[in-house]
């Protein structure tokens, strides 16, 4: 179902078409970026009109988004205000979070799809560009903030 534009496990995204009727899902690990909903939401508009975005969740009740990126990130990741986690030490394959013409399931008790799978430009995100679109993000609503 849907919910405020998230995805429930239905078909395609808020925005996202799905290409060709095909998932465009990779089976690779992934660790995820969690940000503030308000920055993320920025990122994800940022990554969409640019680079692409990868799949991302929405975590309404702490008011999150999480941001797929590939396995190994969360060793390096130190962007303030953020945070970087390896999911269950080995990543979540993307893989197999949804079969051939289903929708994927969020891997998350609780939350939504906001970009899913098979809705996504990427199978993750690339982290330095997540990066600057956090960044970018960040200094939009601080001058959002300034003029108000």
């Amino acid at each position: 179902m849907w919910e405020t534009g998230v995805s429930r496990g239905g078909n395609g995204s808020a925005g996202q078409a799905v290409a060709d009727g095909a998932p465009a899902v990779l089976a690779q690990s992934c660790d995820l970026v969690t940000v503030p909903a308000r920055q993320g939401l920025e990122a994800v508009d940022i990554l969409r009109l640019r680079d692409g975005v990868g799949p991302v969740l929405h975590d309404g009740a702490c008011d999150t988004l999480g941001f797929l990126v590939p396995a190994g990130t969360a060793a390096g990741w130190d962007v303030p205000g953020s945070a970087c986690t390896q999911t269950s030490g080995r990543g979540i394959a993307l893989g197999a979070l949804c079969g051939e013409g289903a929708a994927a399931e969020p891997p998350v008790t609780g939350t939504g799809w906001l970009v899913p799978p098979e809705g996504a430009g990427a199978a993750a995100t690339d982290p330095a560009v997540l990066r600057a679109a956090l960044g970018e993000a960040a200094r939009t609503i601080e001058a959002v903030d300034r003029c108000q």
